[in-house]
């Protein structure tokens, strides 16, 4: 794809940069389903910042920023947390818990990921039991967080989840280095398969790294991800501090 495609939206506070995602994909997936019988595919991330999107895409559904039939949203998630289904830790249960506060999900078209409990023989077993849910899916939009050290999803740098040619579409991760160690995750090309990748950043502590990322250093996960046709970062001033002018 390269940086040509590559945008950078900067926003003046946390609050700003959830309103702003919040507003850009109600009228993105509006976009899309402009084609009437268009089944929006949606990867979800997990996160204080995703949550508040979230929040805001559940409160006012007669936002001018455009008309969305969430009936015609398939939901995905790019990472979760191995844990019960009941843990507050599970990604799933905190965005789902948000949206579904006022807007009418099919249930057949969400797709959590599996969770501790479900009867999976081990992580590995989970990872391909969702790996065969998610088929040959393309994402329209895929979410994505960063965290300080420039990990995206459960892909961490220096660390084998992070690999650029992986053949399988979802891992189990033993042992990630932020906690809790079991988590499952989407791979990297399946990331890079995305139509577009939209990264949600705020604060100081990722300054430095999101400064690496956005000027296309692939050693770090948030620096080699991107959307076959547009990745965008939105992203606090904080965040922004780095950023070359």
């Amino acid at each position: 794809m390269g940086q040509s495609n590559r945008v950078v939206v900067t926003c003046a506070d946390r609050a700003h940069v959830a309103a702003t995602v919040a507003v850009q994909l109600r009228a993105a997936i509006s976009d899309l389903q402009a084609d009437h019988d268009r089944v929006v595919q949606l990867c979800l991330t997990g996160g204080r910042i995703a949550n508040e999107v979230y929040r805001q895409l559940a409160g006012d559904q007669e936002d001018q920023s455009g008309v969305v039939d969430w009936r015609r949203v398939e939901f995905w998630w790019g990472d979760e947390r191995y844990v019960a289904t009941e843990s507050p830790d599970r990604n799933a249960g905190q965005s789902l818990a948000l949206l579904a506060a006022s807007i009418p999900l099919d249930a057949a078209r969400v797709h959590p990921m599996p969770s501790r409990g479900m009867g999976y023989a081990d992580l590995q077993q989970a990872a391909l039991h969702y790996a065969s849910d998610l088929g040959d899916t393309v994402f329209d939009i895929c979410l994505l967080g960063m965290g300080e050290d420039g990990h995206v999803a459960s892909l961490f740098p220096d660390h084998p989840s992070f690999d650029p040619q992986a053949a399988t579409h979802v891992i189990g991760v033993t042992d990630s280095p932020k906690p809790p160690p079991d988590r499952l995750s989407l791979t990297l090309p399946v990331l890079n398969a995305s139509s577009q990748v939209w990264l949600i950043v705020a604060g100081d502590d990722k300054a430095a790294s999101a400064a690496r990322a956005i000027s296309g250093d692939v050693t770090l996960p948030a620096g080699a991800v991107e959307g076959r046709d547009r990745t965008v970062w939105f992203i606090d001033a904080d965040a922004a501090r780095d950023l070359a002018q």
